[in-house]
């Protein structure tokens, strides 16, 4: 038991308290929430690699995560003992922008959904994956877990960002009163195999990549990319992400939300030029400038997730070569592939 549920327990005399420190098993049964999205398909990659037999998914069609009924239900027929609940509603500035009502329904409705069923089932420990959205558009830099809800957040992304925020405090609710061992991991921007290369939809890097690779088609020499180029991302490749979920899973027990990132970024106008060289040599970037920026820059603090033992292994300019190829191999479907729950 954790010193933070034992004060708890302490404090409000009758507290279920479920079992901590849990570890996962290759017959313990694990829920991948969101298993067809770029995260879930990554975690689903993983938990193979690593030799976990009973890994439970549910396609949107047999599931609707918004449907606490249907969570119930499913829970109850299928028992699983771990939950790695990262399916949502995603998308990039212009998705985030002109879909807010979405965003914050969608998501909300899912974390509360599947947090709750998982304590009522009894779930050994879950993992609720956010975003490094959730941080204040003018928090300083490197972001430590310490920042959030300390200043406005980025206009762009509000809706999803509020969402994100609920599941943080969901989590550590369901552990204050209920000792239920959920936890929380903030990675920064993701990409890799799976991605969503929508333009009117997807995120910073597959966006260029698409726009890149359709300029090459058309034997177009110049690619218009959004904003100035100035703002600083950091991104980390999806396999590190399901790397660090997996570790976490077994190794991290505390109610404080953990960033999961690389701790290095580098200037969207870098990015471009590095998408550039791998997908289109010959072209030319223009800057639309009458486009927004977004936060000017978001680089996450990693330090905790660093002393507890992980690190990313994959290099930008490696994982975009390896994105870059997937994309070329499922063209058919990379160009609209769905991000929604259970996707």
């Amino acid at each position: 038991m954790t010193d933070e549920i034992r004060r708890a327990a302490q404090a409000a005399p009758g507290l279920k308290l479920l079992a901590t420190n849990a570890v996962m098993t290759p017959q313990s049964r694990i829920f991948v929430a969101g298993h067809r999205g770029l995260v879930g398909s990554a975690v689903l990659r993983r938990l193979s690699d690593l030799g976990y037999k009973s890994v439970l998914t549910a396609t949107r069609d047999q599931l609707d995560l918004r449907d606490q009924a249907a969570v119930n239900y499913w829970f109850r027929a299928n028992r699983p003992e771990f939950v790695f609940l990262v399916a949502g509603t995603v998308g990039g500035i212009m998705a985030n922008s002109t879909r807010p009502a979405e965003f914050i329904y969608d998501n909300m409705m899912i974390h509360a959904t599947v947090v709750h069923s998982a304590h009522l089932f009894a779930v050994k420990k879950l993992l609720y994956l956010g975003s490094s959205c959730i941080y204040p558009r003018g928090a300083s830099q490197p972001m430590t877990e310490e920042m959030l809800l300390t200043g406005p957040l980025e206009p762009t992304n509000e809706a999803y960002a509020i969402a994100k925020i609920a599941g943080i405090k969901l989590c550590q609710s369901y552990r204050t009163q209920y000792g239920s061992d959920f936890i929380s991991a903030m990675p920064t921007n993701l990409y890799g195999p799976n991605d969503n290369f929508d333009l009117a939809s997807s995120h910073v890097l597959p966006a260029m990549i698409r726009k890149f690779h359709d300029a090459k088609e058309e034997g177009r020499t110049e690619v218009t990319i959004w904003g100035t180029g100035a703002p600083r991302r950091e991104f980390l490749h999806v396999d590190d992400l399901a790397d660090a979920c997996v570790f976490l899973m077994q190794r991290y027990d505390d109610a404080m939300h953990i960033n999961v990132g690389t701790g290095e970024d580098l200037s969207i106008g870098e990015l471009a030029e590095m998408i550039r060289q791998v997908v289109h040599p010959a072209a030319t970037i223009v800057y639309d400038r009458s486009k927004p920026d977004g936060s000017p820059r978001k680089l996450l603090d990693v330090s905790r997730l660093h002393t507890l033992g992980w690190k990313h292994k994959i290099p930008l300019a490696e994982g975009i070569k390896q994105t870059y190829d997937w994309f070329l191999q499922h063209q058919s479907d990379a160009r609209g592939v769905a991000q929604g729950h259970g996707a």
